[in-house]
C-alpha cells in the first residue's frame, strides 16, 4: 500500500498522506540492522506468533504490534521543505507535541533519532523513527508505543541500542489509553506541526 500511494503523491496524482495503523507482530530490519541486535530464532519467532521482514527504511531492527500506533507519512517534500534533516526533526517534534497533550515531556537526543521521556541518564524510548525518501517524497515514518507489549523488545536490541529502555504511554500514565484517542491527538498534533489539514479515510487492511 505504501509503494502504490508514494508513486501515486510522487507524480501528483495523489496527495500527500498520512497513513495511522497498527500491525501484528513483527520485527522490521532496516538497511543498516547489524544482525548481532537479532536474539530471536525462528522456533523463538514461532512460539511468541512474530514475523521478521527486510525492509527499505534507514536504522536498524525494531519492533512493530497491537497496541503500538505507526504512522507513515508519505510526503512530496516539494510541497514543505526538500531537506530531510528538517523533516526528521519535524516528525519528532509532532510526537513531543503529542505527548504534551498527556502533560508528558519528550524530546529527541542528539544521534538517536526518535523521541525519549524520562530523566537525564535514564531516558527510555517512546517513539522510534526510521524512514526512505526517494525523489523528496518520504515512506516509513514512526512508530509509538501506546499500549505495547513492551516484553517483545526482549528479543531484539531495539534500534541497535543497548544501554537504554523503551517505554509506553500505557507505563508512564499507568492507564490504559483508547488507541482511536492517541490516533485523534496525533492527527491535531501532526497538522499544526507540518501545517496541513486532513480528509480522513478508514480503510481495512490489504
Amino acid at each position: 500500500m505504501q509503494r502504490e500511494i508514494f508513486e501515486q503523491v510522487v507524480t501528483a496524482k495523489e496527495a500527500d498522506t498520512l497513513l495511522l495503523l497498527e500491525h501484528p507482530h513483527v520485527f522490521t530490519q532496516g538497511r543498516i540492522t547489524d544482525k548481532s541486535n537479532l536474539l530471536f530464532t525462528p522456533e523463538l519467532l514461532e512460539s511468541i506468533g512474530a514475523e521478521t521482514f527486510e525492509i527499505d527504511r534507514g536504522g536498524d531492527v525494531t519492533y512493530h504490534g497491537p497496541g503500538q500506533l505507526v504512522g507513515y507519512p508519505i510526503l512530496n517534500l516539494s510541497h514543505f521543505k526538500e531537506d530531510l534533516g528538517w523533516y526528521l526533526r519535524r516528525l519528532e517534534a509532532s510526537i513531543i507535541d503529542l505527548l504534551a497533550t498527556y502533560d508528558i515531556v519528550g524530546y529527541p537526543i542528539a544521534g538517536r533519532t526518535g523521541v525519549w521521556t524520562g530523566t537525564q541518564g535514564n531516558e527510555e524510548k517512546i517513539c522510534a523513527i526510521g524512514i526512505r525518501a526517494s525523489r523528496w517524497c518520504t515512506m516509513h515514518g514512526f512508530a509509538f508505543n501506546v499500549s505495547t507489549d513492551l516484553s517483545y523488545f526482549d528479543h531484539i536490541v531495539p534500534c541497535g541500542i543497548s544501554d537504554r529502555k523503551v517505554t509506553s504511554l500505557k507505563k508512564i500514565l499507568g492507564r490504559q489509553i483508547s488507541m482511536d484517542e492517541v490516533k485523534a491527538r496525533y492527527v491535531e498534533s501532526f497538522s499544526k506541526i507540518f501545517g496541513v489539514t486532513f480528509s480522513m479515510v478508514e480503510t481495512s487492511s490489504r
